[in-house]
């Protein structure tokens, strides 16, 4: 079959399909509607990363600079650096956050009385609905250098007080355990629902055949849910230059800079703030390429080493 016959045959079952359930098509309208408007639409706003964009002139009018936006970043005496802290923060992220919620989701499977489990599991989801701004309240309250809770934990034990959010060493690992902690009974749901279809007569084996809890884990549930931790760490791998600006900018100040300034906030303070928009729109396609690129070469790596893939 060509290709020609092959699309004119897939829009005809389309086709048939949409007017067999109209209701179906009809209630995921207004998500294609919100990505179309919002994602794809935005889209022809790229062209300004080659432009040196007027707002007097609009986007056609301005004119063509080709890569000088993407040469100026590349050659700028803070490329080093932002790279480093964006990708050491998102790494750091990745090998502490992704772990834990799956150790979480196991631990929290083969806890004793569904009260318990269930209590212990709304206790753990409640951090995530906290908002990002209070969030950094809590945590500049938490390490202020005298009154904070920290600082008065440190000197009972004979230390000093330490201005934990001034010093630049400290900076990736505050981000990174705060949120872990906010994160982590919220991450493990998905976890939590597909260890709940793992059939129980197979534990029921494993025990009459001896097996212990851990023997059982590393056997049944870890094979059970890999297909699920593939997938989310595919995700998180095409997403680790995204590291997210309102946390970042929250708890950045001059003394910390150095660690804690990112794509994200840079291209905030040059696009929104100095007003330099081709220049901060090269700096965010750059970023985003990257991701797309990681997103496909560790989806491509997977799908040659295992069953599960995105597409």
């Amino acid at each position: 079959m060509t290709m020609k016959k092959k699309k004119k045959s897939y829009f005809f079952r389309l086709g048939k399909d949409m007017r067999k359930n109209p209701i179906l098509y009809l209630m995921i309208l207004p998500v294609v509607a919100y990505y179309i408007i919002f994602h794809y639409v935005p889209m022809y706003g790229i062209q300004i990363a080659f432009k040196d964009f007027i707002p007097k002139l609009g986007f056609s009018g301005s004119p063509w600079v080709g890569f000088d936006h993407f040469t100026r970043f590349f050659s700028g005496y803070n490329f080093r650096n932002l790279l480093l802290n964006t990708i050491g923060i998102s790494v750091y992220g990745l090998l502490a956050g992704f772990p834990i919620p799956i150790l979480f989701a196991l631990l929290l499977n083969y806890l004793p009385g569904k009260w318990f489990r269930k209590s212990v599991q709304m206790v753990s989801y409640a951090p995530n609905f906290i908002s990002t701004v209070v969030m950094c309240g809590i945590i500049t309250i938490f390490l202020t250098p005298d009154t904070g809770i920290v600082s008065q934990l440190i000197k009972s034990f004979g230390g000093s007080s330490v201005s934990f959010l001034s010093v630049p060493e400290y900076f990736k690992s505050i981000y990174v355990w705060t949120g872990v902690w906010q994160g982590m009974g919220f991450g493990s749901i998905i976890y939590i629902s597909a260890l709940s279809g793992v059939d129980y007569q197979i534990h029921e084996a494993a025990i009459i055949d001896g097996a212990t809890k851990f023997q059982r884990i590393t056997h049944i549930d870890i094979p059970s849910i890999a297909p699920t931790m593939i997938v989310l760490l595919i995700l998180s791998l095409g997403s680790i230059m995204g590291v997210g600006f309102e946390k970042v900018y929250l708890l950045q100040n001059p003394l910390n800079m150095s660690a804690s300034d990112v794509i994200s906030t840079y291209v905030y303070r040059v696009g929104l703030i100095d007003s330099d928009y081709s220049y901060s729109t090269a700096i965010g396609l750059f970023n985003s390429v990257i991701n797309a690129i990681l997103l496909v070469t560790v989806n491509s790596i997977a799908k040659k080493f295992s069953s599960t893939s995105l597409w």
